[in-house]
């Protein structure tokens, strides 16, 4: 149960999704930059995968513990802690003058991202009832087609425009006065909401996933680049005992009563191991392909940032008006329908952007990549509302809270990891194309088409447990 509010009226209700754009704004912004970053720094490929996936790995590690300080020290209290940290973490983005102050600060960007996020969605459910309720869920849902949009353009414009000679520091540093803003406005318009009962932080799953996280990640992301040295090997071999110690731990708090970060019993359902299939085939690539093709645009075709940002706008608006209409398509049909379409088109998309990258080599304009990525964004956002919906398909009223954070915290790992593991692959394929980066991104695509079949193929497998049709407002 929560505390009664009073609604947060309109003025709060753009605080609120000013909050949640920007984590998302960032992200996009990110990718803008990363050319101009290696020119400035020096940094190595690697290196810039490091920078994305880092933030993403943060944002999963510290996503449920942001919730549970939510609800139990108040809802407002945590989204200004969050954009408070968010804020001091761009600033240190865009004072950064090495590669490790750059990878610290982003991780810190991360863990301000996971503090302010699950408190939107959790104070829009508490203070907004009918009508109202359903407006703001809506624009929650579809937000993140216009922040794409925004981060892109805006990114890009404000990278290419060089203000003050800063380049790429700005598109960290513009984060800083809307970080304030929100500040001075959100504790007046914001009502401030908590769970009546007080919840625990499972810290021992909360401090094992960032360890499996981290030893997965940075020897996947290194290793090739340092030849595979003893310590990226042993931290390979630390991911077994650490998967055991998490269990063991899980196991433990499940038979006392609690609830873990990773709650055993929920990890048995169906829904949420085809949740975790979808995590990892389609939000892996997801990340890998915005980073990919960020780099094949500036560094393989000699973009400005702002003509790359550009390149995504018609990705975006197609994904804003997917996921606007996407919760009334699966209240008409089923689950796995709307699932297999997203696939079909977004396979379609990719399909049609190796044939665009084939005929039109190394030199490709925005125009001439819009047809093909208005079709993966489309996609995209039918996925994207699949995955919520199938996951918490046989989560019980009891475990709602728990299975929606488990969903999350398995999508944001996903999304940091994609960079890195799926960058890896495509920096092999420039090496292996002697530079030519069209061609490298062409087989990554291929890669990408093969996890969607084969997410598709596991869907017509799951007819029966995907085949019913989801109500509106589940």
């Amino acid at each position: 149960m929560n505390t009664s509010a009073v609604s947060p009226g309109r003025a709060g209700l753009i605080l609120l999704l000013t909050g949640q754009m920007l984590p998302l704004i960032d992200t996009s912004i990110t990718n803008v930059a990363l050319d101009s970053i290696t020119l400035s720094l020096h940094t190595s490929a690697t290196q810039l995968a490091l920078i994305v996936a880092l933030y993403g790995v943060a944002f999963a590690v510290c996503l449920a513990m942001g919730s549970k300080l939510g609800d139990n020290l108040g809802r407002r209290r945590v989204f200004l802690w969050g954009v408070t940290l968010f804020g001091i973490a761009s600033l240190l983005c865009g004072l950064a003058n090495s590669v490790s102050a750059l990878l610290a600060a982003r991780t810190l960007q991360g863990m301000g991202a996971a503090l302010i996020v699950p408190q939107i969605l959790a104070t829009l459910h508490v203070t907004l009832k009918g009508t109202a309720h359903a407006r703001a869920i809506s624009l929650y849902g579809g937000i993140g087609g216009v922040a794409f949009i925004i981060g892109q353009m805006g990114g890009g414009w404000l990278v290419s425009a060089d203000i003050a000679g800063l380049g790429w520091r700005n598109a960290f540093f513009i984060n800083v006065p809307i970080c304030l803003l929100v500040l001075a406005l959100s504790r007046h318009y914001i009502p401030e909401t908590h769970s009546e009962t007080r919840t625990r932080i499972d810290w021992h799953g909360t401090i094992a996933l960032a360890l499996i996280l981290c030893c997965l990640l940075f020897p996947l992301a290194l290793g090739p680049e340092l030849h595979w040295p003893w310590p990226t090997q042993a931290a390979l071999l630390a991911l077994f005992p650490l998967a055991v110690w998490m269990r063991a731990s899980a196991l433990q708090q499940q038979r006392a009563g609690l609830t873990p970060l990773l709650p055993p019993r929920l990890l048995k359902l169906h829904s949420i191991r085809f949740g975790l299939l979808i995590a990892l085939l389609f939000f892996s690539a997801w990340s890998g392909f915005m980073f990919c093709m960020a780099l094949t645009l500036q560094a393989g075709m000699g973009m400005t940032p702002s003509q790359s940002g550009n390149s995504f706008v018609a990705l975006g608006i197609a994904y804003f008006v997917s996921a606007w209409y996407a919760p009334k398509l699966i209240a008409r049909y089923s689950t796995r329908t709307i699932l297999l379409t997203g696939l079909t088109i977004q396979v379609a998309g990719l399909l049609a952007l190796i044939a665009t990258l084939q005929l039109s080599g190394q030199r490709v304009g925005a125009l001439a990549l819009a047809p093909s990525t208005a079709l993966i964004g489309y996609g995209q956002a039918l996925i994207v509302n699949s995955f919520y919906r199938i996951g918490m398909r046989d989560i019980t009223a009891s475990d709602a809270g728990a299975g929606s954070a488990l969903l999350s915290t398995l999508q944001q790992a996903t999304l940091g990891l994609g960079p890195a593991l799926l960058g890896g692959l495509f920096l092999h394929l420039v090496g292996q194309s002697h530079g030519n980066y069209s061609t490298a991104l062409s087989g990554f695509l291929a890669t990408e088409v093969v996890m969607m079949l084969l997410l598709a193929a596991a869907a017509f497998s799951a007819r029966q447990q995907l085949a019913s049709r989801c109500p509106a407002n589940s």
